[in-house]
């Protein structure tokens, strides 16, 4: 096992139908390298991933965007599908709750159509950034500077643009992560 990760604990923050490969394989990689991980929603109770054309496996919620504070985790993962990050860029609380990750400068993996509730908080003007491939118009509007790529990283933001990638996203959050944490607590130590 490899403990890149030991003692980070990271949020993933997705709501009903979210794209299930997305969410469940990054969930499984940064624990397997030792992170914390907590599932963030929008309410209470359990959440369905969309798993290609239908809905697919559930998954606890561990806290609530109300209840969860972003202080209280080094990383944030958001899970793509279409469902999923349309409804949080509409919740004022889970947008707060990004933008929270981008101020503090904490590292942030977002896959597929998850850059939408990244443009909903305001925090991909001047950022290269990949997504699936109907976002590009979007994030130029917003001012990100879209690539067609597998993975992209810009200052501690990890995008793909689809489940094909996650091999790829998976080690290059778990690599940016654990990079982002350290150059916070040097930070914070000073």
């Amino acid at each position: 096992m490899n403990n890149k990760l030991e003692g980070l604990k990271v949020a993933i923050l997705a709501t009903e139908g979210f794209e299930q490969s997305e969410l469940f394989e990054p969930k499984k990689a940064l624990a397997e390298a030792g992170a914390e991980v907590r599932i963030v929603s929008l309410e209470k109770g359990s959440i369905r991933g969309w798993n290609h054309t239908d809905w697919g496996a559930s998954i606890d919620v561990d806290l609530t965007v109300d209840e969860a504070d972003a202080d209280d985790f080094d990383a944030l993962q958001l899970p793509g599908g279409v469902m999923n990050p349309d409804k949080l860029r509409m919740n004022p609380r889970a947008v707060e709750f990004v933008k929270a990750f981008f101020d503090a400068g904490k590292p942030v993996g977002a896959i597929c159509h998850a850059p939408w509730t990244l443009i909903e908080a305001g925090v991909v003007r001047g950022k290269t950034l990949t997504s699936w491939a109907s976002l590009k118009t979007d994030l130029e509007n917003a001012g990100a500077m879209w690539v067609d790529k597998e993975v992209v990283t810009d200052n501690g933001l990890v995008t793909s643009r689809q489940p094909d990638d996650l091999p790829a996203f998976n080690k290059k959050i778990i690599e940016e992560f654990a990079e982002g944490v350290h150059k916070n607590r040097k930070t914070a130590a000073q």
